[in-house]
């Protein structure tokens, strides 16, 4: 009986959590718009810009919006760190490829490297949510701009949205959570993953 109850309060009252990847090239501002999450959607304040360094390994942020849990991995992006990546995939609801789109140059290794991670059977139908970053520098291509290039009907068919922002004075960045979130809470990934997790908890 108390078993019960106690599904039903947790069904009724609490938050549900989900784990998002935090990927791309190193330098597209990774870190940045980790820690601007963390400003903008929690009581603590954030690294300002000037105190951020290079990745190396994992950087965890954990924040709440929109009636959900969010936790973020973000990951390295330098070309010998990426082989990591693939040890979050597998619980993972949910893909942040961040690019900086004032970095014409690096374009094609943007590409490359998210068209590698989607392929990898460990995330398998979880939503994509694509920042098109540094709109805070001139130069910077725009959201339709960087769709047509990434080409992203021809890579997959999960649920993607491109969103220009910018990590250093957050804009766009809500927009873009706000479509993550409601994406996460009806996706099939999600579903499995919840049922994933119940068997352990049984087991």
């Amino acid at each position: 009986m108390f078993s019960l109850l106690y599904g039903l309060w947790k069904y009724l009252f609490s938050k549900a959590e989900f784990h998002v990847l935090i990927l791309g090239i190193d330098k597209a501002g990774k870190t940045t718009l980790l820690e601007k999450l963390k400003t903008i959607y929690s009581d603590f304040e954030g690294l300002p810009p000037d105190r951020i360094v290079p990745t190396v390994g994992l950087n965890i942020g954990r924040v709440e919006a929109y009636k959900s849990k969010l936790i973020f991995w973000d990951l390295g992006g330098q070309l010998g760190l990426r082989t990591i990546w693939e040890k979050y995939f597998e619980e993972a609801h949910a893909i942040v490829f961040v690019v900086d789109a004032a970095n014409h140059a690096r374009f094609d290794d943007a590409k490359s490297a998210l068209e590698k991670a989607l392929r990898h059977k460990d995330l398998q139908d979880a939503p994509l949510l694509i920042f098109a970053n540094k709109q805070d520098v001139q130069g910077a291509v725009t959201a339709e701009e960087l769709t047509t290039f990434l080409d992203l009907k021809e890579i997959d068919e999960r649920p993607s949205f491109v969103k220009e922002i910018s990590a250093y004075d957050g804009t766009g960045i809500r927009d873009g959570v706000m479509w993550l979130v409601e994406e996460m809470k009806r996706s099939k990934r999600s579903e499995m993953l919840r049922q994933h997790s119940d068997i352990n908890v049984v087991v």
